[in-house]
């Protein structure tokens, strides 16, 4: 669990950090933010449908999708081009 924890301090450091150094920065640094906290949420609700069993396939699907998201994030990012991830509300703008 702490490197989930820990995935979720760098993006708010990192959001913290760079939201005031351009809009393109302060908004892939917000996505990246947004998909830790939507990741949080998915997981909560894994762990509660572990009673029904159905969880244990949601939760380690939760992860990789999590993972590929950040990962699609990154090349786009690097690579200069504006990116909403699919799948993941809005809470940090």
């Amino acid at each position: 669990m702490s490197a989930g924890t820990l995935g979720f301090v760098a993006s708010l450091v990192i959001y913290l950090m760079y939201k005031d150094k351009g809009e393109f920065a302060r908004r892939q640094a917000a996505n990246s933010l947004n998909i830790q906290i939507t990741t949080l949420i998915y997981l909560v609700i894994s762990a509660l449908l572990m009673l029904v069993l159905i969880g244990f396939v949601l939760y380690p699907l939760v992860i990789v999708v999590a993972v590929v998201l950040h990962v699609l994030g990154a090349v786009r990012s690097s690579n200069g081009v504006w990116w909403n991830p699919p799948l993941t509300p809005r809470f940090v703008r």
